[in-house]
């Protein structure tokens, strides 16, 4: 648990560093988020992922079916 509360203090310093730097919130948090987690603003997915979501959600349901 100590481990995880130091990398969060980490985590909000940087995006503080980048909101200072950027002067723009939003960019400032997602230029510190990890990529891999795929992370979009609410409200913005794009359709790309929308439609992989949507694929992957029906490959799901075709595996439950077999």
């Amino acid at each position: 648990v100590k481990e995880l509360m130091v990398f969060l203090d980490v985590a909000v310093f940087e995006i503080i560093l980048a909101y200072l730097e950027k002067r723009d919130w939003k960019e400032a948090f997602f230029s510190v988020l990890p990529q891999r987690k795929g992370a979009v603003p609410l409200g913005e997915a794009n359709d790309s992922s929308r439609h992989a979501l949507s694929e992957k959600e029906d490959e799901d349901n075709d595996s439950d079916s077999n």
